[in-house]
């Protein structure tokens, strides 16, 4: 017997065999059809009697293990049911030849057998007949099952007629001796008469019947004759039938003890458990059928005598001795080299037992003898059934990486060099089979969690070969996915030579396949999750950024509180909090702006000992319709944390949620979800996004300046401009203003502020005239307006005290002053001049003034107006401001008219140029550069009581330093207005400028 039925298990030793084949062409589903319906009769009740007889049925048995049947009556065939198709009374002689033929195989042992002829009427169809049934067709065939039954009861008579004969029979010394097929020639010339002779003759005799006795349903008769033929041949050290006998006595103990039977969940002993229509479809020469269980046995479906169940716990071995005897039984077996198919399925029956009683490890040490087992030349078919039942016997009793061992050496066995067309679909289907029990799932969100499960070689060296096999398959697609998981779980694991020969490997098979994100169904309807490359590059923060400060919305105060949809009463409502907890933990304050671009910054870092190349790289979002704009990268070996911005363009309103980026590596397209990234930091995802607003860009007449107004920072400012004018000169400002949006400018206003504190400013800094730009509104796409703003600058030169000490030491007289002239204070003797300025201030002292200003524009139109947003736009002016006149000494001599007098001016111009002082009804008087003349003016005295004065509630809540200014500002008003002093730089004609005399009265 070469061939072992690894189905073995305890409780076949009480069934009786029964083949089932076709005789001629029978269509392959119609017999199978058949074929299960006949095997679901896997047990009968017995007529006239309280037995049951168990049915196994095989549709392929090879002729040499029948030759064992007397060493183990249940691998005899005792009954054979032909299948045939029979189409005319011609046919019929031809057709029931071949069925004697068939009868004559199994000749030797067979009981019993039947024709079924399907096809055939007639005349020879209505015989009535045992031994065959006719019907007209595989449909119309009502009473297979009873026919089966009847057979079934025909083979029961001829068992017990022979277990009677058997155990009745008083011949004495004429037992004949049972032998196996190679032990014949061993027996030749023994002497028969020798009592050594006559007890293994009665001692393989009780063997056989307590065979014939479970076969029968007599299972306390079958305990005692094993028992009494383990005595008999333990006596005559006949070790092969002692082992048989031992394993007889161990099966009926296990069909005591475990009625449910020990052939699991798949094969349990179930009444009219059948087999499934096609198992025999993928039968092949040499293998074995998968096991038909006959029904559950009842404690009193043998004997309704109470005290038979005493005798036969007596006789019956408890669960401990049961292992015991198999390991006896099993070690006489393995002093036999034919005996290899006993030894090992006796192992497999043991194994199922140990399964049962839990004991994992003592029967780990049987499928390791079973393993080493050598069954002489098997061929690679029937090495890959060894292989996957060891796999499935190890998987039974929880060895899982045991059993993924046996399973993957299985899978190489259908690949082997020997085989001359290599099962590459059989040997992938087996290696998935294998990745349980490495802690291997193809699902990548299962290593995400926690640390890395199993051993990462074995890990990979099994994915390597998924990738060859799949390839191998001619499925690219799959050996792409294999590989693309092999890089995204295992990289921790790789070297920089292994990292480059995978991807390499990956670029390779995607030339012909890219990767994408679809799921992969496998003909058997498993299905593969896709992998992105979360780890190419590895992204450790996820940043939504703020639009630019001239383009960020800004809402309307009046309308803030308008889409707040119900107002609650209550400061805090922790029912409102819980729920939307986890919303408010991830919306951005910000907003973006429907049709502007949104930018989105990533902290990655390529984890590659090479360059990385990504491209296609862009944003996931959700929401609101949105168009992103891919990025390409390239990302230096090992690069630490790299910034990298992805943009996109939100073409609807409403709330924008950024899912995660995708990203396309080594020809594998990946969609990275931010949510499966737990090392991802993230200061949220969720941001609104407002209906659209125009967009204003802004040019000016003036030289842009790199230098930012204080306290604004750089980010605040759209651009600044700076001039540098002299004091008392006005420069005019233009500005231009484009549309540069898609929307409509609807509204713009135009206000200034005055970021200098430190100088004071006389008269209006900046000053422009809105209206005229105003009348352009709306302001189409594309279309610019024009706007000037007048720059005018007079500023307090009065306190330049190393300007006028300067001058004193040139021998330039300063003195003279009245004693409320603005330059009076400075003419003080030095010593009392030292408090005036530090040490610092004299070092950091310049004769040029600087004023700093941010014109501001505030404009809207588009959807984003009707919602009440609007933009700013600013723009900061920086001006240098030099001295241009110094009225060093002021004099006043009486006129001829006592209404006047004669105003006596000392001008100095400290400037470079050449300039003319001009006043009312005076000739004009030229100054060269660092030049000092005097100049006369005859004017009106002044009366300063006409001037109006603040009333007494005004002056009392008012400060009197502040009060004292202002009253010194009005005088020195009206002496400008009477005296009309101006000057101007012939060299800059036609530029003018107005002069301050002094803001004190002269």
């Amino acid at each position: 017997m070469s061939v072992p039925d690894y189905m073995q298990c305890a409780e076949d030793h009480q069934t009786v065999l029964v083949v089932v084949q076709p005789v001629g062409i029978v269509p392959e589903d119609q017999f199978f059809k058949i074929y299960k319906r006949i095997s679901s009769v896997s047990q009968v009740n017995i007529r006239d009697s309280q037995r049951l007889l168990y049915i196994r049925y095989r549709h392929h048995y090879l002729p040499e293990n029948n030759e064992w049947g007397d060493f183990q009556t249940h691998r005899k065939v005792v009954g054979l049911i032909s299948i045939t198709t029979c189409g005319s009374t011609k046919e019929w002689p031809q057709t029931a030849e071949r069925f004697h033929g068939q009868k004559e195989v199994y000749s030797s042992t067979l009981y019993d057998s039947r024709l079924l002829v399907f096809g055939l009427q007639g005349d020879i169809a209505e015989q009535q007949r045992t031994d065959v049934a006719f019907y007209p067709s595989f449909e119309d065939c009502p009473d297979v099952e009873k026919r089966v039954d009847d057979f079934v009861e025909s083979i029961f008579i001829v068992l017990e007629s022979k277990r009677l004969d058997r155990a009745t029979d008083k011949s004495g010394d004429k037992t004949p001796l049972l032998c196996v097929p190679f032990e014949k020639k061993d027996f030749v010339g023994l002497d028969t008469d020798s009592r050594h002779y006559k007890k293994r003759c009665q001692g393989r005799m009780r063997k056989h019947v307590g065979d014939l006795c479970l076969q029968a349903g007599m299972l306390q008769d079958a305990l005692v004759h094993y028992h009494m033929s383990v005595e008999l041949l333990r006596g005559v050290n006949d070790f092969l039938w002692l082992g048989a006998a031992l394993e007889g006595l161990c099966s009926a103990s296990v069909i005591f003890h475990y009625p449910g039977g020990t052939a699991g969940k798949k094969a349990g002993r179930k009444p009219s458990v059948s087999q499934p229509a096609d198992s025999g479809k993928r039968h092949r020469p040499g293998a074995q059928e998968v096991l038909i269980d006959p029904g559950a046995l009842t404690a009193n479906g043998i004997s309704a005598d109470t005290s038979t169940e005493i005798g036969r716990a007596k006789n019956c071995l408890s669960a401990e001795d049961i292992i015991e005897k198999y390991k006896e039984a099993i070690s006489y077996y393995g002093k036999y080299k034919n005996a290899g198919v006993i030894e090992l399925e006796a192992c497999v029956k043991a194994v199922r037992v140990l399964a049962i009683q839990k004991r994992a490890r003592e029967a780990s040490e049987f499928l390791q003898n079973a393993v080493y087992i050598n069954l002489g030349q098997l061929s690679e078919e029937e090495k890959i059934q060894r292989y996957s039942i060891l796999s499935e016997l190890y998987e039974l009793i929880g060895f899982h990486r045991k059993s993924a061992f046996f399973k993957r050496v299985a899978a190489m066995q259908c690949v082997a060099p020997t085989i001359p067309e290599p099962g590459w679909r059989a040997c992938y289907k087996l290696l998935l089979e294998t990745l349980p029990g490495y802690s291997l799932s193809l699902d990548p969100k299962d290593f995400s969690k926690g640390t890395h499960c199993g051993w990462a070689a074995v890990q990979m060296r099994l994915l390597h070969e998924l990738v060859y096999a799949s390839r191998r398959m001619g499925n690219p697609g799959l050996s792409v996915r294999h590989l693309s998981f092999l890089l995204q779980t295992m990289l921790d694991f790789l070297s920089d030579q292994e990292k480059k020969e995978v991807t390499q490997s990956l670029e390779n098979y995607t030339s012909k396949c890219p990767g994408g994100m679809e799921v992969i169904t496998l003909p058997d309807g498993l299905k593969l999750p896709p992998v992105p490359f979360t780890k190419l590059p590895i992204v450790r923060s996820v940043k939504l950024l703020n639009l630019p400060l001239s383009l960020r919305p800004h809402k309307v105060k009046g309308l803030l509180g308008q889409n707040m949809s119900t107002a609650s009463p209550f400061i805090y409502s922790p029912i409102i909090m819980h729920n939307r907890g986890e919303e408010r933990s991830k919306k951005i304050e910000f907003q973006w702006v429907q049709g502007d671009v949104c930018e989105v910054q990533l902290m990655v870092y390529n984890p590659m000992p090479y360059e990385l190349r990504v491209e296609n790289m862009g944003l996931l979002t959700s929401g609101v319709e949105f168009e992103s704009l891919p990025a390409a990268l390239s990302l230096p070996a090992e690069s630490g944390l790299y910034p990298v911005t992805l943009v996109g363009v939100p073409r609807t309103a409403g709330n924008i949620t950024v899912n995660g980026y995708h990203t396309s590596v080594f020809g594998v397209t990946s969609d990275c979800l931010l949510e499966g990234l737990t090392s991802v930091k993230t200061s949220g995802c969720l941001v609104e996004v407002i209906p659209s607003l125009p967009r204003l860009q802004l040019s000016t007449s003036l030289p842009r300046s790199a230098h930012t107004p204080q306290p604004t920072s750089k980010e605040e400012l759209s651009s600044t401009v700076s001039v540098q004018l002299f004091n008392g000169e006005m420069q005019p400002l233009t500005i231009t203003l484009e549309n540069i949006g898609s929307e409509d400018i609807e509204t713009l206003e135009l206000t200034s502020k005055t970021t200098t504190t430190k100088e004071k400013v006389f008269g209006e800094f900046l000053s422009w005239d809105l209206d005229e730009a105003l009348s352009h509104l709306p302001l189409k796409c594309g279309q610019a307006l024009t706007l000037t703003v007048r720059i005018k600058v007079k500023l307090d030169f009065s306190g330049q005290e190393s300007l006028l000490q300067d001058l004193n030491d040139d021998g330039i007289s300063v003195t003279g002053l009245p004693i409320n002239s603005p330059l009076r204070h400075v003419l003080k003797p030095r010593s009392e001049n030292k408090t005036v300025g530090s040490e610092s201030g004299r070092a950091e002292y310049s004769h040029i003034k600087s004023l700093e200003a941010v014109l501001n524009f505030k404009y809207s139109g588009g959807a984003g107006k009707v919602e009440g947003y609007y933009r700013e736009l600013s723009l900061g002016i920086h001006v240098d401001v030099e001295p241009s006149v110094f009225f060093t000494r002021v004099n006043t001599l009486p006129a001829t008219s006592t209404r006047q007098c004669h105003l006596l001016l000392d001008i100095f111009n400290p400037t470079e140029h050449e300039l003319t002082v001009s006043a009312k009804n005076n000739q004009d008087l030229v100054l060269h550069a660092s030049e000092c003349q005097r100049m006369a003016i005859q004017v009106d005295k002044f009366d300063f009581e006409t001037l109006p004065q603040p009333d007494q509630e005004t002056a009392r809540f008012t400060n009197p330093k502040q009060l004292e200014e202002e009253r010194q500002h009005a005088q020195g008003c009206q002496i400008n207005s009477n005296l009309g002093i101006c000057w101007s730089i012939i060299s800059f004609q036609p530029l003018t400028y107005g002069g301050v005399i002094s803001e004190n009265p002269a």
